[in-house]
């Protein structure tokens, strides 16, 4: 017989509340029947997850009107409650539940060729004309952009006589860098004199500057002015940098600083610190804000400017890095003056390839692990052919001085030596190179008479995944070079008078309509929509000239611009000054038009 002190009169268990609808007595217990019929239906619980019962409907009627009392009353827990919504295909907007992958693929699909045509009916052709040939060549460009590969062959398209040309001069100094936004919007321009201006495209005329700060050297302790206060540079600018959404301008100098600044509101927004010399190059990964940096401290650094912070440092170069560019992947390629190699950076494997310049030697064979024996250079080689007869003179390159990407696999360089080199990503050597591009320069000796040297290649620039391409030097002219279709060479097609050490070259499209109005740009680029359809439409049934519209019309640039940074002295030293008519601290922009032809 169990304890009484454990014995209890008293109800265990706990009566659900009474609200006012359930006065009459009674109404608890109805309230726990309802419960435990549909907890009866409910099926086993698995992983969280509950299960509905598949056993045989008992009462429908009744746990229809149990499930509308309850919830009419609002009595019991959302999981009562089917919440699921019937909704059919017609409701479910754009994409279909009982889709397949393959249907999926197939509608997206319709729908990318019917935007194709609209953007190729837009403006100069009929809907009518476009035709599947314009479709497919669009769609194959598309392709090849996204896979990194070149797909622009626009060089045969375009006139590159300087018929419009704009000079902006506001600096004391020398031109080290000049580029243009992506909207061709904003000119930025930097110099020795430690400022960078900004000027309007459009207009020509300057419309912000970031002057130089002055370093306070004076006080003792804390009442010494901080570098790391000071809200600008302190020394020479000498490269410059602006992200694809033309929201940050990036600079750095002789402070051994990067600044970055807000483009809009024309605030200086951080400086990062980290480099132990001079900052010569600058370069931003294409669409991202991931940001190359080089230096003469022989290293590259790579910063994130979404998170304002820095990222890793990229360590191999055996002299001063001068010059660094990047495209939309996650690859670098810099140049490293008198260590004579390019340096080709997998960020994501953290490794690097590397190619070396100059030319072939017994000595740097050996020193690079390779066989003396046997071995002849190519000095060597000439002087056996030619033996007895002078040849033409030969320069050994010892400094690689620049060098621009073409797409994410082909890249090209200039040295010392004036030549131009071609490369690939799988060969060490080069695939062409064009020696002597810009001439001689000529001095007077009192012993020697006329001495010649080459003129070494000062800047570079590609117009990207395109085969057009562009060099500077101090001969006064920058001259346009063209990739052929298999790009194992290159031609040249054209010069534009620049008189000057050209400092600094950018190449790039203009999207259409943002250079509407400037007074600067010549008539052909303001054509107006019913001459240029008229144009297109006579020129679609002509053999000659349907090639050139039709490239212009696949790849929807208009119009080119060059930007070219010049000075009299050479953006890195003053050991050559250029003097002469004409030669004055500027930055020339030049626009190129399609040909026209009847």
């Amino acid at each position: 017989m169990p304890d009484s002190f454990f014995a209890s009169n008293k109800n265990n268990k706990r009566k659900r509340s009474l609200n006012s609808t359930d006065t009459k007595p009674g109404s608890a217990k109805k309230i726990l029947r309802k419960d435990k019929s549909l907890w009866d239906s409910r099926g086993p619980k698995v992983n969280g997850v509950q299960f509905k019962s598949k056993s045989k409907p008992t009462k429908l009627a009744v746990d229809e009107e149990l499930e509308s009392d309850k919830a009419d009353s609002g009595e019991g827990g959302i999981d009562d409650l089917d919440l699921r919504a019937d909704l059919g295909p017609e409701n479910s907007g754009d994409e279909d539940l009982d889709e397949t992958p393959a249907e999926k693929r197939l509608r997206l699909a319709k729908l990318y060729l019917e935007s194709v045509k609209e953007g190729l009916a837009e403006g100069e052709f009929d809907a009518a004309e476009v035709d599947q040939d314009l479709i497919s060549a669009r769609l194959r460009q598309d392709v090849l952009g996204h896979s990194g590969k070149i797909h622009l062959f626009i060089a045969d398209s375009y006139d590159f006589t300087p018929t419009s040309r704009l000079r902006c001069r506001g600096h004391r100094l020398s031109i080290t860098s000049a580029l243009a936004t992506e909207d061709a919007k904003h000119l930025f321009t930097a110099s020795k004199d430690g400022t960078i201006n900004k000027w309007n495209l459009r207009t020509g005329l300057k419309t912000a500057t970031f002057h130089k700060q002055r370093l306070d050297h004076k006080g003792k302790g804390k009442a010494r002015a901080n570098p790391l206060d000071i809200k600008g540079h302190t020394d020479e600018v000498l490269a410059l940098a602006v992200s694809s959404n033309g929201k940050y301008l990036v600079s750095g100098g002789k402070d051994r600083k990067v600044g970055v600044w807000d483009v809009e509101k024309n605030q200086w927004m951080k400086g990062f610190w980290g480099h132990k010399d001079l900052i010569s190059s600058l370069a931003f990964r294409k669409d991202t804000l991931q940001l190359y940096t080089g230096s003469f401290d022989r290293t590259v650094k790579l910063f994130d400017l979404s998170v304002m912070g820095y990222v890793e440092t990229l360590f191999g170069h055996q002299d001063t890095v001068v010059s660094i560019d990047a495209l939309r992947g996650e690859t670098a390629v810099t140049a490293g003056a008198r260590d004579r190699t390019l340096r080709y950076w997998k960020i994501p494997e953290e490794s690097q390839l590397v190619f070396r310049g100059g030319g072939k030697s017994a000595i740097r064979e050996l020193l690079d692990g390779g066989a003396l024996e046997g071995h002849e250079s190519d000095d060597e080689k000439e002087g056996k052919k030619g033996r007895g007869n002078e040849g033409p003179k030969k320069f050994v390159e010892g400094s690689i001085e620049c060098v621009a990407m073409i797409d994410e696999t082909n890249f090209v360089s200039g040295g010392d030596t004036g030549s131009l080199c071609l490369w690939h990503t799988q060969k060490k050597k080069p695939i062409f190179t064009q020696a002597l591009c810009h001439g001689f320069h000529e001095v007077q000796s009192s012993t020697e008479g006329i001495v010649k040297t080459a003129r070494w290649i000062t800047s570079i620039a590609c117009l990207r995944y395109s085969n057009v391409f562009a060099s500077g030097s101090w001969d006064g002219d920058i001259r346009i070079w063209k990739l052929d279709a298999k790009l194992k060479s290159f031609s040249l097609i054209g010069t534009i008078p620049a008189p000057g050490v050209v400092n600094s070259l950018q190449l790039l499209p203009v999207p259409k309509g943002a250079l509407d109005g400037a007074s600067w740009v010549s008539p052909p680029f303001s054509t107006s929509n019913a001459e240029m359809t008229s144009h297109a439409k006579t020129t679609l049934n002509g053999k000659a000239s349907a090639t050139v519209d039709t490239t212009v019309k696949i790849t929807g640039i208009q119009t080119l611009l060059l930007v070219a940074g010049l000075g009299q002295e050479h953006r890195l030293g003053r050991w050559l000054n250029v003097h002469g008519k004409g030669v004055v601290n500027s930055t020339v922009v030049v626009a190129f038009h399609p040909r026209t032809r009847s």
